[in-house]
């Protein structure tokens, strides 16, 4: 007979309450509108309490045949670390936060989904900076993530992403400002890098957008593949910057080593190519990490290597939304398989590998928020594999988008809400 398991006292501490967090999944809210003719997701049964050694994922899956490719490759056992922390709001009454950024003074730089960027001080929200393009919003996206310039202390340049609408279309589209402090902060030597190519008509779409420095001092954008299966066949042609990561200099150029540069026909800032919605992007000891939506499962994340394909749409796990199989199947000769995927959806929107002083049990597990799952999600990793599952933070039922670790070694948390707050995981006192 299952016994219930015995947590830790986890210590939540949310709007000066502690909260107990209880062993029992979130319940998937519905997802944004989206294009017609999808269904909803499978509603889950009543939770059973989380057993180590059993899977988190407890609903049968959308693709009923799929086998993984190697063990743990989905599904792996739970795993509690039994580690104490508290949730504390750090600030509040932001309109859809989507990227987040730390200054080097420890203030921090948040973007807003109609096309804000505000700076964090304290507590206190600036107002917008001023500068900023117009954004495009669309469905779920408008503007994006954004980071600062690892020589930020002496040219003061910030780089965000952003939806722009265009004449034939929209597209991603990278800018880069310094930053102008003051009563009322401002960009100026507003430039745009680099746009997608090319501009595409859609409704939904899957923008990407996420971006990181590298060690090597280069930008690492994702791009995503805008949701539209008249476009899909761009996805897998060199030639586009639709379902792709790219790598670039900071001023937009091309930089040498690129895996495509030369190729007759390749858009030499390609890096990678086959992905969905790629929403999450960091590195792990030099190698580059991504998390990518899935259709009806499939959700992933990616170590991902130059010049490799990822597979989307030719292969895949779960389902499309029509309920047929995704392409070929899941496996194919020249392309990758996901070192993790989900099947249902958890709708993975960052990642993070945690290296902080803070959580010392944590150091080397991945971290990945979930928006339609409504959690933080630790994977305990062995090497490039991994070995173990722990949901977190799902006491509170908000969407959750970016997971950022803080200089102190503190977890920085956005919630993708009209009213999304800024949230913080330190260690319970």
């Amino acid at each position: 007979m299952r016994a219930a398991v015995t947590f830790a006292a986890l210590s939540l501490l949310l709007a000066g309450q502690a909260i107990a967090q209880t062993p029992a999944p979130a319940t998937p809210t519905t997802p944004p509108p989206a294009a017609p003719a999808r269904p909803a997701p499978i509603p889950p049964a009543p939770p059973p309490a989380l057993i180590p050694g059993q899977p988190v994922e407890f609903r049968p899956t959308n693709a009923k045949s799929q086998t993984p490719a190697f063990p743990n490759q989905t599904r792996a056992p739970y795993t509690p670390s039994n580690v104490g922390f508290a949730v504390s709001t750090v600030a509040e009454g932001l309109e859809f936060p989507w990227g987040l950024a730390f200054l080097p003074d420890g203030r921090m730089l948040v973007t807003e989904r109609p096309g804000r960027i505000r700076i964090l001080a304290g507590g206190a929200l600036s107002s917008p900076i001023e500068g900023v393009p117009p954004v495009h919003t669309q469905a779920i996206s408008g503007m994006l993530d954004v980071a600062i310039d690892p020589h930020f202390t002496k040219n003061h340049l910030i780089y965000w992403t952003y939806v722009e609408a265009r004449e034939t279309g929209s597209g991603v589209t990278l800018a880069r400002g310094r930053l102008v402090d003051g009563a009322q902060p401002r960009l100026d030597q507003v430039k745009v890098i680099y746009r997608q190519k090319p501009d595409l008509v859609t409704t939904h779409s899957n923008y990407g957008g996420r971006l990181i420095f590298g060690l090597d001092g280069l930008l690492y954008v994702t791009l995503g593949d805008r949701d539209e299966m008249q476009w899909r066949p761009l996805i897998q042609r060199l030639d586009t910057g639709v379902g792709k990561v790219i790598r670039i200099r900071g001023d937009g150029s091309v930089p040498k080593g690129n895996p495509f540069a030369g190729k007759a026909g390749a858009l030499p800032e390609l890096w990678a190519l086959g992905f969905r919605n790629p929403l999450g992007i960091t590195f792990r000891s030099g190698a580059l990490w991504v998390a990518d939506v899935g259709p009806r499962g499939g959700d992933e994340i990616d170590r991902v290597l130059p010049g490799r394909n990822y597979g989307w749409p030719v292969i895949g796990y779960g389902q499309e939304y029509s309920g047929n199989r995704v392409g070929d199947g899941t496996v194919k000769d020249g392309m990758e398989q996901p070192a993790y995927y989900w099947d249902p959806v958890i709708s993975p929107s960052s990642i993070l590998f945690y290296d902080g002083k803070a959580f010392p049990a944590w150091r080397g597990s991945a971290f990945v928020t979930s928006l339609s799952q409504q959690r933080l999600v630790r994977l305990q990793m062995d090497g490039d594999k991994v070995a173990g599952e722990e949901p977190l933070v799902y006491d509170l039922k908000e969407r959750m988008r970016e997971v950022l670790q803080a200089p102190d070694g503190s977890l920085y948390l956005l919630t993708d809400n009209a009213k999304g707050r800024i949230l913080r995981l330190a260690p319970a006192p």
